[in-house]
């Protein structure tokens, strides 16, 4: 209710008010790019990664950073293009106001957040807010969709980082325990299992892996 009384309230503004809005709205973008698209997968992954092998400072976390926004373009360019159509005759129509522009362009982005989230998280946020359950996805809301995307996207990153860390945990545990028995206990397994697990996950193309089975991840 509170969404619909605020959009028909900005579709009332005049549109040169409406203009300047969205422009003070695209300060949220870097927001809206890490909680609405698959940002938020892939850097919780490869940041998990870099812990699991235990590189500290190697790749910097920038690098992971572009990583995961390169993807994320390349993962989200499907849907940045059904966006585009969406919008295209409504930017060509001068009788079209802002609002009607964002409620048609949104919903190809409603449609791929829903094919990612769990619908138990989406009724966590529908009974917080004391809402009946939506005839379809269509009548849900952006602000609805994007806390239970959020919610599922955590929880299929860790899965698939405690699927990562377990091969580097089992490496280590057998290092510890070959230095044990050598007797040198005094020696971090750390220093010694680094190098290992380095070339372990270059012998099995480590990044490639990850980087497919993300993408593919995604429904």
């Amino acid at each position: 209710m509170a969404t619909a009384a605020f959009s028909g309230a900005f579709a009332n503004l005049d549109p040169a008010l409406q203009l300047m809005l969205l422009m003070a709205s695209l300060t949220l973008l870097p927001f809206m790019m890490s909680g609405m698209t698959s940002f938020l997968r892939y850097v919780i992954v490869f940041s998990i990664l870099k812990q699991a092998m235990g590189t500290q400072q190697v790749p910097p976390s920038m690098v992971l950073v572009g990583l995961a926004l390169i993807l994320t373009f390349y993962t989200m360019s499907p849907v940045f293009g059904e966006m585009y159509t969406a919008v295209n005759p409504l930017l060509n129509n001068p009788k079209s106001n802002v609002m009607d522009i964002m409620n048609k362009g949104v919903v190809p982005l409603k449609q791929f957040m829903m094919r990612q989230t769990r619908e138990e998280d989406v009724r966590i946020f529908l009974e917080v807010s004391r809402k009946k359950a939506p005839e379809s996805v269509n009548d849900l809301s952006i602000w609805e969709i994007t806390p239970a995307f959020m919610l599922s996207e955590l929880r299929t990153s860790f899965e698939i980082g405690f699927v990562i860390f377990i091969p580097f945990v089992i490496i280590d545990l057998v290092v510890a325990n070959i230095l044990m028995a050598l007797g040198m206990m005094m020696l971090s397994p750390t220093i010694i299992s680094l190098p290992f697990k380095i070339l372990i996950f270059i012998a099995v193309d480590g990044w490639s892996l990850i980087v497919r089975g993300l993408i593919q991840s995604f429904n």
